[in-house]
């Protein structure tokens, strides 16, 4: 049985996150703003089936997934782009393939010594984002 990520997450580290925005295309005032803010993830599951709903006090993001079933997702409020998502379990990590304008793009979470662990990954940047359960 996979792990259950379920849970209030808050954000305590964010590694690289200039280098992945940059690599977004998403221009210099929303980055500046986007590096500033601590959000907050919910993630709600039910076997396969994932609910993740990112809040800020600048954007909201809502994810709703289900592990190996391709979607589009619409990345408004991100950096604006629609592409083909496809979440899968490797071991016990969730991995994300985006297909779109972007190469290389995607995201991986994990569990870690009771830490939520992302890593997003545009282009040649690698971002690494640290949450602890609220």
């Amino acid at each position: 049985m996979p792990v259950d990520f379920s849970g209030t997450w808050n954000l305590i580290s964010n590694d690289n996150f200039e280098g992945y925005m940059v690599a977004l295309g998403i221009d210099f005032a929303t980055r500046k703003i986007a590096k500033m803010l601590k959000p907050q993830k919910v993630i709600k599951q039910d076997g396969d089936s994932f609910y993740i709903h990112t809040t800020s006090t600048f954007r909201d993001y809502l994810l709703q997934f289900k592990i190996g079933e391709e979607f589009e997702e619409d990345n408004k409020g991100l950096d604006n782009r629609k592409c083909k998502s496809l979440v899968t379990w490797e071991n016990d990590k969730l991995v994300c393939v985006q297909t779109g304008e972007k190469n290389n793009r995607g995201w991986t979470h994990w569990l870690e010594g009771g830490d939520l662990h992302l890593e997003l990954r545009c282009e040649n940047q690698v971002c690494k984002q640290v949450f602890k359960r609220a």
